[in-house]
This record gives structure tokens, C-alpha cells and sequence, in this order.
């Protein structure tokens, strides 16, 4: 060591202090340093300060050794720097003039005090302290706030040296139940909900927390005041509760029933609509076993779908009495983030409805059965001809003791009798209203049936039956007789045109197939086709292609028991083409009258 160096100061000392020192010529050059020293900043020999401090090949900009060595004064300053591992660094220099004999600065020594950890944490508590979403003070003994954060600036107003009740509550004087002079007397937390006013003279609400945050002899200095604005969340439950008030209102006053069940299955809507429909009388709701009895089976499904039935259909539900009545039916299962929360069910009473649909087609059947009647007119006056006229043959016969004139006269009766009697039981069954009894069964089968009914007669008229069963899908329920009529009078009346043919060529198709939701009939032939003006009323007046052998009650009839299954009749025909015949039935509607049986 210079032996100059070792009379200024002795390197005992520069290595028991608890500095990182450094020895600094006037060219920058650091000619010594202690342990500590190159601990923290690494090898310093042969190096520039501004090298080893902050691994620099240029001298700092803001460095105060040039005026150490120029006025012989003392320097102290915050620096950065790195350190050996090239991690950034926060330290306190002390610069030091170190004199020669004759007065003269030659050296500057360095102390340097690592501060990266407590500074660091004070810059990361200052912006906590002022960046944090909530108002924070800090308050003395006299309630004045002394510190305050960027949000209670902003919502206050500058406030430091006032007391907290005049900037919070625009008071005079302290809070009766003020949470911190709690803090300041019994030194523990306290908590309080508050109500005050902004600087731009809103209404804040806020929950309030008091800490101690220092002490003395006498007790609490200071203390931390927290508040979190509740403002916008209080708000938002007023919001959710009038949302809530509102859905409860419209559920409860609702025509529809509405009735909801938990993930567990216990009832935790059940409105007046849905209890005046069940004819529930029991102050309690009903229980998930009793629900299994009232409500259709497809409600209680297990597979957690979204949808259990989207589109309404028609049901039937039991009453607590027993009685059944025809509903619309819809239910869903309730997800709160894909988590299965239970399901509810939606019913509207139909009782009112179906009446009318009855009353409806009770009168669509009685303005025909008027209609008809004017057609029939003319058959029965036919038929009253023929019954005189037997009788005539058959007296003049008795008169004349001519046995084959009676004979004659007889058939004519028994014809004309026979006529008469289809007539008269064909009209009451049209007449008359008649509920389809409706069980499942294969649609194919109907048709099958026919077929072999008709096949032979049709051969034997030169007429040939083909049969397409394009139908594969489940049963349906019908009313088998009831279909039955309605095929066999199509198909009767679809062969009668076919053998009108002059190339003796007829044919009649009959096909099942499935359109949308649908089960449809077709009966097509290749006759002589009807005119369009007989087409447009030829289900509501009248109408026979048999001439004298039929009694135009046929399609009557057949349109009469296809509202009865709640479904349609159309046709489409072209003269000397031939005519085709459709019957259209919902298989669901079906589904949920027969299912509910």
C-alpha cells in the first residue's frame, strides 16, 4: 500500500467499517477498496469508478467528485448502480475529501450503504399507499388527516389538516359513533358502515376500517383509516333486488303455471296459476314424489339436457283430485356455469280451449250435416219413388194373383229398403260426435289391412293396388276403426274412378311416410281426375262419385274423423290424370292425448 495512503488513514479501519469503501484519485481511478467493497461491487482494479459502480465506460453525468476534489467539501448523494451479478442496486455515498500535507484534495474516499431493499419496499408501499381502490388516511390524535391517497384526493378534494369528519361528512364537530377515536382509546380495529359526501356534493357510501398505526407513552398517534366505496354495490343490489321483485311479480301474477324445482328436487316455485291448475288446497308445496304422479313422465328425465321440451305440446296432467285435464306443456333444466341447478316446468290450463275446438267442430259438423241435408234431399225423394213403385208392382201383383209381378215388386223393395237403411245409419254416424280411442300401433298395419280387403274386388274391376310403406318410425297413436273408415272410404272412392278408365289399365297407390313431424296417408289413383269447382267444397256439401249407389257421405265422414285426430284432409287432382288424397297427422299432438290415457 502507498506508504502516503497508509498515514491518512490505516487499513485496519477501511476494513472494519460497514461501508463498501472506495479510494478515488483525481483521474477517477480506484487505487483501493476494502472487502466489502469488491463483495458487492466485484474486482475493482484497474478500473474507473463509474466502471465498477455502474458498469459505465462514460463518467456519470449527475457526479458530485469533481466538486469534492475542487472545494474540499463533503457530498452525499442517491445513486444507482449494479451490482457484481449485474443486478440493479440503490445506494447512500458519502464522499469524502482526503488532504495532503499542504491542504490539497488528492484523494476522495467513498462509503457507500446499500439501501435496494429498504427503498424498494418504501417505493412499493408509496404506491400502494396512493394507487390502492379504496380511501386511505392517516390521521392524528386531533382527527386531522395528515395523508392522504390519490382516490380520496380525488373524491374529497385536497384535504390535508382537516379533520376527517368536516371533509367526509361535511360536519362541525366528531361523529357520535366515530370509528377512529374507538381505535385511538381501546388501540384495537374497528368497523363501521358510513355514509358521506364527495367534494362535487354526491352521497358516498362506504364501509370504514380503523388501525392503530403508531404509539407512544401516551397511547395511539396515529392511526389508518380504510374505506371501501360501496356506493355503486349498493346500488346494484337495489338493482337486483327490483329486478328480483319484478320476475317474482310477473311468475306470481303470471296465467301461465309455473313451477321449479332445486338441484335436490325440492319445489321453490310454485305460483298461484300452477296451483289453481293441480287444484292444490295444501298450504305446503308438494313434494317431488307427488309431482311424479300429476306431472308427464318427460319431466323427470335424468340426463341433464338443456331442454327437456322447448316447443309447447299438448298434455294431460293429473290433478291433486284425481281428474285429468289437457294442458301445453314445456319444461327446461337450469344451469348457473354449466352447474345443473334444477329445472321448472311450464303449464297453461286448455280445458277452456278444447271445449271450444269441440263446440267448433260440433258446429262444423252441424252446418254440413245442414248442407247435407239439402243434397240428400233429392237421394230420398230417389228412394221414396222407388219404395212407391214396389209397392205398386207388389199390389197390382196380390190384385192380379201374378206371382212374378209380386216377385218383382219385392226386389224393388228390398233394394230401395236397403238404400234406405245405409243412408239413414251412414247420416247418424257422420251426425253424431265421437272422441277417437286412441292406442299405439304400427301405421303400416292400417294399410295392410285394407289392402287385403280391397285387392281381389279392385282386381276383379280391373284396377290393380300397390302399397309403399315408407313409414319406419315409431308407433303412433290413433284410432285404428277410425283410420280404417277413412282409408277404406279414399280407397273405395279411388277405385270407383280407376275403373272409368277406357284402356281397363286402373291403379291405386296407397303410401305411409313421414313429413317434418307428421304421419302421412296418400291414397293416389289414375282416374278421371274431379273438376277444381267440385274440389273446393268437396269435403263440406254433397258429393258421391258412385251416382245412385252411393250416399256422398264417404268423405263427410272421413273429414270428420281426421279433425277428431286433430289433423287435416287435403287433395289434389287433374281431370283425366287422376286425384290424390292426402291425410296429414302430428305424431307429438297424438302422442301427448294418447300418452296422457
Amino acid at each position: 500500500m502507498n506508504p502516503e495512503l497508509i498515514n491518512l488513514i490505516g487499513s485496519q479501519i477501511i476494513e472494519q467499517l460497514p461501508y463498501e469503501i472506495a479510494i478515488i484519485d483525481r483521474n477517477l481511478d480506484i487505487i483501493n477498496a476494502n472487502t466489502s467493497f469488491e463483495e458487492y461491487f466485484g474486482d475493482w482494479r484497474g478500473k474507473k469508478c463509474y466502471q465498477a459502480y455502474k458498469k459505465s465506460e462514460k463518467q456519470c453525468l449527475s457526479c458530485k467528485i469533481n466538486e469534492v476534489f475542487s472545494l474540499n467539501e463533503k457530498r452525499i448523494s442517491n445513486e444507482t448502480g449494479y451490482n457484481k451479478n449485474g443486478k440493479l442496486c440503490y445506494y447512500v455515498v458519502n464522499q469524502i475529501p482526503l488532504n495532503s500535507d499542504n491542504g490539497e484534495v488528492k484523494y476522495v474516499m467513498e462509503m457507500s450503504t446499500d439501501v435496494t431493499k429498504s427503498d424498494q419496499i418504501q417505493r412499493e408501499y408509496s404506491v400502494l399507499f396512493e394507487n390502492v381502490p379504496a380511501y386511505v388516511t392517516i390521521i392524528d390524535r386531533n382527527y386531522k388527516i395528515i395523508k392522504a391517497n390519490k382516490k380520496f384526493r380525488d373524491t374529497f378534494g385536497e384535504v390535508l389538516g382537516k379533520h376527517c369528519y368536516e371533509v367526509y361528512k361535511k360536519r362541525h364537530k366528531k361523529c357520535k359513533h366515530c370509528p377512529a377515536a374507538k381505535t385511538f382509546k381501546d388501540k384495537n380495529e374497528h368497523f363501521s358502515s358510513e355514509v358521506g359526501i364527495t367534494h362535487s356534493g354526491e352521497e358516498t357510501q362506504y364501509i370504514v376500517n380503523t388501525t392503530p398505526l403508531s404509539y407512544d407513552e401516551n397511547g395511539v398517534q396515529l392511526i389508518i383509516e380504510i374505506a371501501t366505496d360501496i356506493t355503486e354495490l349498493n346500488e346494484l343490489q337495489i338493482k337486483l333486488r327490483q329486478t328480483y321483485d319484478y320476475y317474482v311479480t310477473l311468475i306470481q301474477n303470471s296465467g301461465i303455471g309455473v313451477i321449479a324445482l332445486d338441484e335436490k328436487n325440492n319445489v321453490i316455485i310454485f305460483n298461484p296459476s300452477v296451483k289453481k291448475l293441480f287444484n292444490w288446497t295444501s298450504r305446503k308445496k308438494p313434494t317431488y314424489t307427488k309431482l311424479k304422479e300429476i306431472l308427464p313422465e318427460v319431466f323427470f328425465d335424468e340426463s341433464k339436457n338443456d331442454i327437456i321440451i322447448s316447443d309447447p305440446v299438448e298434455s294431460t296432467i293429473t290433478r291433486a283430485d284425481g281428474t285429468k285435464i289437457p294442458v301445453r306443456f314445456s319444461a327446461i333444466n337450469l344451469f348457473s356455469k354449466n352447474t345443473y341447478i334444477g329445472k321448472a316446468a311450464f303449464l297453461r290450463d286448455l280445458s277452456e280451449l278444447k271445449e271450444m275446438e269441440k263446440q267448433m267442430i260440433d258446429a262444423d259438423r252441424l252446418s254440413t250435416v245442414g248442407q247435407t241435408v239439402a243434397g240428400l234431399a233429392h237421394t230420398i225423394k230417389n228412394l221414396l219413388m222407388g219404395l212407391e213403385g214396389g209397392m205398386y208392382i207388389v199390389d197390382s201383383g196380390l190384385r192380379k194373383g201374378n206371382a212374378n209381378r209380386i216377385m218383382e215388386g219385392w226386389e224393388i223393395l228390398q233394394r230401395n229398403f236397403s238404400k234406405t237403411t245405409e243412408l239413414v245409419r251412414g247420416f247418424l254416424s257422420f251426425a253424431k260426435g265421437r272422441l277417437p280411442e286412441l292406442k299405439k300401433i304400427n301405421p303400416n298395419i292400417l294399410v295392410k289391412n285394407i289392402y287385403d280387403l280391397y285387392y281381389n274386388t279392385a282386381l276383379n274391376q280391373n284396377v290393380k293396388i300397390i302399397t309403399e310403406y315408407g313409414y319406419d318410425g315409431e308407433d303412433v297413436y290413433l284410432d285404428p276403426d277410425g283410420i280404417e273408415t277413412c282409408l277404406t272410404n279414399l280407397i273405395s272412392n279411388a277405385i270407383d274412378a280407376a275403373t272409368m278408365r277406357e284402356d281397363k289399365n286402373g291403379e291405386v297407390i296407397i303410401r305411409t311416410y313421414k313429413e317434418d313431424d307428421n304421419l302421412v296417408y296418400e291414397v293416389k289413383d289414375n282416374g278421371v281426375g274431379i273438376d277444381s269447382e267440385i274440389i273446393q267444397n268437396i269435403f263440406t256439401t254433397f258429393f258421391t262419385t258412385k251416382g245412385n249407389k252411393g250416399t256422398g257421405l264417404g268423405l263427410l265422414t272421413t273429414n270428420k274423423i281426421v279433425k277428431e285426430h286433430y289433423g287435416k284432409i287435403d287433395v289434389k287432382s287433374d281431370l283425366g290424370v287422376g286425384s290424390t288424397f292426402r291425410i296429414v297427422l302430428n305424431i307429438e299432438k297424438l302422442k301427448s292425448i294418447g300418452g296422457s290415457k
